[in-house]
């Protein structure tokens, strides 16, 4: 059995002329928590979208524990899009529904417990909360579930401080430590502490992928500021 949740080699997404992931080889360990790093545009959300299904490669290969992307993958991956895909017109207990059927994976107690940590009444309708309690309502969902490996795409986002600490907490106190994690973020400095390694990624190419105490051991700086001087931010 492998080491591996997720092996990818050669893999190639071009659309039409423009090539946005060009030959990726990756392979991320079970029980990690990974960072996918890059600016806008590097081909984070490609990649994660092929990985969770969405989009299909235009060449090389990706396996997610040891199998080719399909049924069976989808069935163990837990996905959140950086925009949400709930419909405004449903009430949390809707969603609530709707991911214990489609999902056999899915905890409703575990939901239920944050979303009443977080006093949401699953009665109210997403119409009426904010963007930031939208958000952590799909979170509290996607981390509900008892999956392999979870693609979290932009997961702190557009919402306050306070927010991104209780999505933060969320994240490292609801997984099975068997688990992986990948975080595509560029609020680098909430989640560094938090990761296990990072790959660096640019113009659709891995740049780094290293263990975080190695970095800072070899570069004598945080994972932040060596990606401000990576990509120049």
């Amino acid at each position: 059995m492998s080491e591996y949740i997720l092996e990818c080699g050669n893999l190639i997404k071009n659309y039409g002329n423009k090539k946005v992931l060009k030959g990726i080889n990756l392979s991320f360990a079970k029980g990690k928590i990974i960072g996918l790093l890059g600016p806008n545009g590097s081909g984070k959300t490609t990649f994660i979208k092929i990985a969770a299904g969405l989009l299909k490669q235009t060449g090389g290969e990706i396996k997610i524990d040891n199998k080719k992307i399909g049924i069976e993958t989808k069935a163990i991956v837990s996905y959140l899009p950086e925009r949400t895909y709930l419909e405004n017109s449903m009430r949390v207990v809707d969603t609530i529904k709707f991911f214990k059927d489609f999902y056999s994976d899915f905890d409703e107690v575990k939901a239920l417990n944050m979303l009443q940590k977080l006093n949401i009444n699953i009665s109210d309708s997403l119409k009426t909360m904010s963007k930031g309690t939208k958000e952590k309502v799909q979170l509290i969902l996607v981390m509900s579930r008892n999956a392999k490996i979870y693609f979290l795409d932009e997961p702190i986002a557009g919402v306050d401080p306070a927010a991104r600490d209780y999505i933060i907490n969320t994240i490292i106190n609801n997984y099975n430590e068997n688990s992986t994690i990948v975080i595509s973020t560029h609020l680098i400095s909430d989640i560094e502490n938090i990761l296990d390694e990072v790959v660096f990624i640019k113009n659709g190419e891995i740049t780094l992928h290293k263990n975080v105490d190695e970095i800072r051991e070899e570069n004598g700086k945080s994972i932040d500021s060596l990606f401000r001087e990576v990509f120049k931010c």
